[in-house]
């Protein structure tokens, strides 16, 4: 028996499934999620921090002793590097700054990830070789975003609510304008091309 006319006809009314189909196994992947959360904080940084105050740099690779090292977001103002880690996580985080890594609960599935702080920490790190800037100019942040609830307490700078007031609650000027400038331009000319 041949099949080909039934074939035929059944992707001439079903192509649009395949386009679908491919659109949505994309937008589940966490590829696709995290870039989305970074695009978001990436707006709500426009649009509620003064652009002459704060200046956003995205998706910053520097070069380590180990390879390279990929920050998310880093935001230069007079007030210091603000340095943020973005996670696109739901469910439950339990975790603990001493910890190598955190896990993250959803359902009754358990899923380990490497603690955020101390990823955030090869970035300051990196940052501050780079900058020759001192401990107390620099601010790290670990931002999530997704439907998620912390289980265990989390330190002030790790959060899935109220980044730009964190931002704004830093109000001692660490930096002169002139420092600022050095600094964005130091970055700029030490990250490497994006992939």
């Amino acid at each position: 028996m041949d099949f080909t006319p039934v074939i035929t006809v059944l992707l001439g009314q079903l192509w649009y499934l395949l386009p679908l189909l491919l659109i949505v196994t994309l937008i589940k992947t966490p590829w696709f999620k995290g870039m989305i959360g970074e695009r978001f904080i990436n707006l709500g940084i426009r649009l509620f921090l003064d652009k002459r105050e704060y200046h956003l740099l995205k998706n910053v690779t520097l070069p380590t002793p180990q390879g390279t090292t990929q920050i998310d977001q880093v935001i230069v103002s007079r007030f210091g590097l603000f340095v943020i880690e973005t996670k696109n996580i739901k469910g439950w985080i339990f975790g603990n700054p001493a910890h190598k890594s955190w896990t993250q609960q959803l359902y009754r599935r358990r899923h380990t990830f490497q603690n955020p702080l101390r990823q955030n920490y090869l970035h300051l790190m990196t940052l501050k070789s780079l900058l020759g800037l001192a401990d107390h100019q620099l601010h790290s942040i670990i931002y999530f975003i997704g439907d998620c609830t912390f289980k265990t307490p989390m330190p002030d700078n790790v959060m899935n609510r109220g980044l730009i007031r964190y931002i704004k609650g830093k109000t001692t000027p660490v930096l002169t304008p002139a420092e600022v400038t050095r600094v964005i331009d130091t970055i700029q000319r030490g990250r490497l091309a994006a992939n």
